[in-house]
């Protein structure tokens, strides 16, 4: 790890130059890619990610006043400092502080503590930031790390997976779980198949001949400040309770797909059936959904909409339940695949992948037209399979390549995506990276 030693090194100096004083620990935490389980987790299916050596970094030094004040390497990021006892975190705003308080806020109600002492904080990251990589929930748990280091207290890292996935929603994200855990949960050189109530991580080997590279499409996309997540949330959360109500289950306190599944307890193959037979293809609007639950509009709105997703017109409940029971079918293909490692391995495996895609873009709309020139481009350039990776509207795609075909592929896709002749593409968010597992969440004493 000379890179990140040198990394240390210079948030250090950086520290010493703005606080006047020596940073007593520092915390790393990994963003990730998301190989295969796209808008799973939520649903309570199992997701296929891995860390990425990229991360976000924390050099920390407690003090005896009750300030909190956090400061980041990037000039973009201003500081910002407020008490420690009285955390305040603006859903309207997501401000990169804010991140940093839903870490702080998790550890802090997790044990009940009203009086926290203060540090002084610099942040440094080098995850591309609204790129489907992570970079918000690395920071959550970078700052849950952080508090939980300067209470001296401890926890497993499944229990710190579990507070910073909760905490996260502090500021509006109403995520599944995933990139917390894979932050914690992760080692170096294994994929992680990761599994809800309760989480567990199990290892997932790839294959040794083929490399994980991930692209920028350059679109960023900011998830706290889109409403589209919250709605695709708010989609299976009625298409679970429209499909249970269809089966004679008790569905009013059905909230995620994977439940109807496990009340059934069907196959997801025999799932796509009964999705098949209980949902229409056309979108519902929110009386429709009240005649078939047969609820008041004023039910919907208070009981089971959000407030953010109130408004909506309209909900495509087939097409969302769709995708989540075939994708999570392809998770445990994946798997499977990578167990038995068969000869075609690769070519399995990027199939899965390029379903994926397929059905991320047309079942869930959670594509654009960048992303899908970006995954066109690297598939007809050697990539077995290509994919977006993270919440989509934007950010990344992985593709698989085989190793030999690597460094022709990097400068291929370079010149295809990144260097077009109008220039639109600005080079600092230009990433295009083979990637390997990395570890997880750590905390240094020295540098």
């Amino acid at each position: 790890m000379p890179v990140l030693y040198d990394r240390l090194l210079k948030l250090k100096e950086m520290f010493n130059s703005k606080f006047g004083s020596i940073p007593k620990f520092y915390v790393r935490a990994p963003g990730r890619v998301n190989i295969i389980g796209e808008h799973i987790d939520y649903c309570g299916y199992s997701v296929l990610p891995m860390a990425i050596e990229q991360d976000v970094l924390i050099a920390v030094e407690p003090v005896k006043t009750y300030t909190l004040q956090l400061a980041n390497t990037n000039p973009l990021y201003p500081d910002f400092s407020t008490s420690a006892n009285n955390i305040q975190i603006d859903k309207t705003k997501p401000l990169w502080h804010n991140y940093f308080l839903c870490g702080l806020k998790g550890i802090q109600e997790h044990f009940g503590l009203s009086n926290l002492t203060g540090m002084n904080c610099l942040v440094d990251g080098n995850i591309p930031p609204s790129s489907g990589l992570s970079s918000s929930s690395a920071l959550v748990c970078c700052a849950g790390l952080v508090t939980l280091t300067v209470l001296g207290r401890n926890l497993s890292k499944v229990e710190l997976a579990e507070i910073c996935a909760k905490s996260e929603r502090y500021i509006g994200t109403e995520g599944g779980g995933m990139d917390q855990s894979i932050s914690f949960l992760a080692e170096e050189g294994t994929a992680k198949l990761i599994e809800f109530s309760p989480l567990r991580a199990t290892d997932v080997k790839l294959p040794s001949g083929a490399v994980f590279v991930i692209a920028n499409s350059c679109v960023e996309m900011n998830k706290a400040a889109t409403s589209q997540f919250n709605i695709r949330v708010m989609e299976c959360r009625l298409a679970a309770k429209l499909l249970a109500k269809y089966k004679n289950l008790q569905w009013d306190n059905v909230l995620r797909l994977d439940e109807v599944q496990a009340k059934l307890g069907i196959s997801l193959e025999e799932m796509l059936l009964v999705t098949e037979d209980a949902l229409h293809p056309e979108p519902y609007n929110p009386e429709e959904i009240c005649r078939c639950l047969g609820i008041s509009l004023e039910e919907l709105r208070t009981q089971i909409l959000s407030p953010n997703t109130q408004d909506v017109l309209i909900f495509k409940l087939y097409q969302r339940a769709k995708h989540v029971y075939s994708e999570a079918a392809r998770v445990l293909q994946f798997k499977k695949t990578c167990e038995e490692a068969p000869e075609n391995m690769v070519q399995l495996l990027g199939e899965l992948m390029n379903q994926s895609h397929m059905s991320c873009r047309d079942m869930y709309e959670c594509s654009c037209p960048e992303l899908d020139q970006l995954v066109d481009i690297c598939r007809k350039l050697g990539a077995q399979g290509s994919r977006l990776t993270g919440a989509g509207w934007g950010g990344c795609a992985v593709s698989i390549v085989p190793a030999d075909k690597l460094p022709g592929f990097l400068a291929n896709v370079h010149k295809a995506y990144y260097q077009r002749s109008d220039g639109s593409l600005a080079p600092e968010k230009q990433s295009l990276f083979a990637t390997k597992p990395g570890s997880g969440a750590l905390v240094f004493l020295e540098a």
